[in-house]
């Protein structure tokens, strides 16, 4: 798969932009705060309907605009697919493919898969077990559908659920109907944590044997899943903690406060990891994640990497690099110097100036 172009129309500081790209590397530099960061944000947006941001859709629409338009042109086994996207402030998105609307988002998953690496990725280890289920839940939902459909109503499941625990305080006879609810997130999250140890399993295998080679053959790393029920089936679980959920008045177990255990040597690197281990780990997780959607899908992901090789040392870099170069990658950067350094084959350059993209090679 490979993206061939993008438009953009009031989208972020871009009034009106149009890319071509080189079907291997293409980098973007200039300074801070130029938009060069918005251009790879667009292209993920498009292909996924999400920011990687995580913002709102009002928040991307250009000053002074009141909706912003996104085209996005990708082939995929010699077909190709114009996505259409619009967005707006006070409605929905809208979104079509090749001129057709789709009415569910997870119609457009699956025609492009995209592995995006920012800085921030560098944290996943020792942040917090929400990002790390983002990261999980997203890489399942571009790879599998079902998954996507089972999170999203264990979600709606939730938000009910939640509901109801509050409401009780108010009218203690609802407490009738929780199990109803307790029968459709049990049913879900079964489900959902069965697909995320297995996609672990496999993810583990890829890492460890990638973060092998980087520490020189010294450390080993072993990735596993950590459900917040240990192992008990969900129903059991939520009927025991009823009480306690009650009281909090939320639901205290599920996948939704599940985690992701990193272990260096049988030690937890989430806490125990130094700095540097935590990056390594961290890129051994995004390079792993490139080879499990090439076994998924038969094809390469598109890698985005967003300024992220002034936080590596060149140690990481260089393998880094050595590893993307039969990939469509787009790359943000403040100078070139990375790449001369590295001797690296660069297909297309452009300069990004205050949201001015100038092609120069």
């Amino acid at each position: 798969m490979k993206i061939k172009q993008l438009k953009l129309k009031n989208f972020r500081n871009y009034h009106f932009l149009e890319l071509a790209f080189d079907e291997h590397i293409n980098i973007f530099y200039g300074d801070n705060a130029q938009g060069k960061t918005n251009i790879l944000e667009a292209v993920y947006l498009a292909g996924t309907t999400k920011s990687h941001r995580s913002t709102k859709d009002r928040d991307m629409i250009g000053f002074g605009s009141d909706e912003a338009h996104l085209e996005l042109l990708v082939n995929k086994n010699d077909v190709d697919y114009l996505i259409d996207m619009h967005l707006k402030k006070n409605s929905p998105k809208g979104i079509a493919i090749n001129k057709i609307p789709i009415r569910k988002a997870r119609e457009l998953f699956g025609i492009v898969n995209f592995v995006f690496f920012s800085p921030e990725d560098l944290n996943i280890i020792k942040n917090g077990p929400g990002e790390r289920r983002r990261f999980i839940d997203f890489e399942l939902s571009q790879l599998d559908r079902v998954y996507l459909s089972d999170l999203t109503s264990y979600n709606k499941v939730i938000n009910q659920r939640n509901h109801l625990l509050k409401d009780l305080k108010y009218n203690e006879s609802l407490i009738d109907t929780l199990d109803i609810w307790d029968e459709q997130l049990a049913e879900y999250g079964e489900r959902i944590i069965s697909a995320r140890d297995k996609l672990l399993k496999r993810l583990g295998k890829i890492a460890g044997a990638i973060h092998y080679k980087l520490t020189g053959e010294k450390e080993s790393l072993k990735i596993y899943y950590e459900p917040s029920n240990h192992k008990v089936p969900l129903k059991e679980v939520l009927k025991k903690n009823r009480e306690r959920d009650i009281y909090h008045k939320s639901t205290t177990v599920g996948p939704h406060r599940d985690d992701i255990c990193f272990e260096i040597e049988g030690i937890d690197a989430r806490v125990y990891g130094s700095q540097g281990q935590q990056r390594t780990v961290a890129l051994s997780l995004k390079l792993a994640e490139i080879e499990l959607i090439k076994s998924y899908t038969n094809q390469n992901p598109i890698l985005l990497l967003d300024d992220v090789l002034s936080e590596l040392d060149e140690k990481r870099q260089n393998y880094l690099l050595d590893n993307i170069k039969n990939i469509q990658t787009l790359i943000t950067c403040t100078g070139l110097d990375e790449f001369v350094n590295h001797r690296f084959a660069v297909n297309k350059v452009f300069m990004v100036d205050d949201g001015n993209v100038v092609k120069e090679n």
